[in-house]
């Protein structure tokens, strides 16, 4: 009997998706744990297996790279050596074939986009050799951007920005190269977040729900797009665990070996745009979440003390959005000033605190 393949639910969230591409071909032989298809969700780009084995039958109305798709959906079937496919003969419109004909395009390779998977002209000319055209929006690219109209459309979001003094975790950085700044930030939000939990509260349903957790997600550049992984219970780790855990999470993102439970759960996020130079700048909250950080270049700067001397003191610019709706600015302010305090007494402890 043909085992159904069906788009499967990447995280409890997921409402729809984008089939990205068959990672086997149609006719091709599978083995149970093989990887079958690719497909995205608003957060992760994931390469499923096959839990069964079979000969790969993709139907003539299978989804197409780039088509949006639903949990449950009908991709394809496994079959049996020698079993029949299940949606039988394909047919082809009279205008199809003049077209084939014309095009010399054998009808035979084509999947139908018609209705019960018939070929139609559209398909034809889709097969014929084309002229080059201009690059077209990736998936994960117009999922990025759906994200991010999702968030402006549906937060109050508004930018403070403090500078703030980042000689201590600067010497921190120097003594040990595998902790990065970000992995330090991560430890010194989440000290911060435990006096100001509003911050990593949400708006939900006409009231704000408290965090399950400090789960701090970090935005991660990759050649497939922008990608937020979760350090979960940041606040339980230390920093060389954090920057652990960091290191992971950034190679399965550039490798698109995230799992659904990698980028779930976050309650707060970290942005770094410090190593192009970038000294402040307006980050977009990753919706729902209700704040995110920003954190700009590391630079000596000329620093008046207070008895009027001048010294040189590394400096850094973080830049804060927050949602509106769940808290005022006085209180966001209070928490850059708090993480402002456990940058220069936190990282006293070293790297393991």
């Amino acid at each position: 009997m043909p085992i159904a393949i069906t788009v499967p639910r990447l995280g409890w969230s997921m409402e729809e998706g984008t089939f990205s591409a068959w990672l086997k071909q149609h006719g091709e032989s599978v083995e149970p744990g093989e990887m079958l298809f690719a497909i995205e969700s608003d957060k992760v780009t994931m390469d499923v297996e096959a839990l069964d084995g079979g000969v790969l039958y993709v139907p003539a109305d299978a989804p197409q790279p780039g088509e949006r798709v639903v949990p449950g959906q009908l991709l394809g079937y496994l079959l049996a050596a020698g079993e029949a496919a299940p949606d039988g003969r394909v047919a082809v419109t009279p205008r199809a074939r003049r077209v084939a004909r014309e095009l010399d395009v054998d009808l035979k390779s084509l999947q139908g986009t018609g209705k019960g998977g018939r070929i139609r002209e559209r398909d034809v000319r889709g097969a014929a050799p084309k002229k080059p055209q201009q690059p077209v929006a990736q998936p994960l690219r117009r999922t990025i951007a759906a994200r991010m109209m999702r968030s402006t459309q549906n937060t109050a979001p508004v930018t403070l920005m403090r500078r703030v003094d980042a000689t201590s975790m600067a010497a921190m950085r120097e003594q040990d190269k595998q902790i990065s700044y970000t992995a330090i930030m991560v430890k010194l939000a989440a000290q911060a977040l435990e006096q100001h939990p509003l911050l990593a509260s949400r708006w939900e349903d006409d009231s704000i729900v408290a965090p399950s957790g400090t789960h701090i997600g970090i935005a991660v550049d990759t050649e497939h797009g922008l990608i937020v992984p979760v350090i979960r219970d940041a606040d339980q780790l230390s920093i060389t665990q954090i920057a652990a855990r960091l290191r992971q999470l950034v190679q399965a993102a550039h490798a698109r070996q995230l799992k659904p439970e990698d980028v779930d759960g976050g309650v707060f996020t970290i942005t770094n745009l410090g190593a192009y130079g970038v000294e402040a700048f307006t980050p977009i909250l990753n919706y729902p979440e209700t704040a995110v950080l920003g954190m700009g270049a590391v630079q000596w700067e000329p620093v008046a003390l207070g008895n009027g001397h001048l010294v040189t003191r590394q400096q850094i610019t973080l830049s804060l959005t927050f949602d509106h709706r769940v808290l005022d600015g006085a209180p966001a302010a209070r928490f850059l000033q708090t993480l402002a305090e456990v940058m220069t007494t936190a990282l006293r402890s070293g790297p393991h605190a």
